[in-house]
């Protein structure tokens, strides 16, 4: 039962999709003293990123957790950082808890313009 989080990146001034195994995009959950890496995927030919979690990694008892996911990714080409999203707030923890076994979630972030 994973939560996938897609993205697609788009080269500013061609809109040619941003691809290849030298850009790596790492997903984060920010939080108030350590954001909590998610996970990290090269994008497909299109542009297309695509990285998933299992939700159960977060602990929603403890009181210093969030009820709330907020997202943010950031682009590397050739381990330099060339883009930080903007964070993306509130999504609902306990969305999470109604899934069924053998399905899943995906959010989609969008599309970005990135210098590539």
């Amino acid at each position: 039962m994973n939560i996938e989080v897609t993205a697609r990146l788009i080269a500013k001034g061609s809109d040619a999709p941003v691809s290849g195994k030298a850009y790596n995009v790492r997903l984060y959950d920010k939080d108030f003293f350590e954001d909590d890496f998610l996970g990290e995927a090269s994008p497909d030919e299109n542009g297309q990123v695509k990285i998933s979690f299992n939700p159960d990694d977060f602990d929603t008892q403890d009181v210093l957790k969030e009820a709330s996911l907020d997202f943010y990714f950031v682009v590397y080409k050739q381990d330099e950082e060339i883009f930080r999203s903007k964070v993306m707030e509130d999504i609902p923890v306990e969305r999470f808890e109604k899934f069924k076994m053998g399905e899943g979630e995906i959010f989609d972030l969008g599309t970005f313009l990135i210098e590539a």
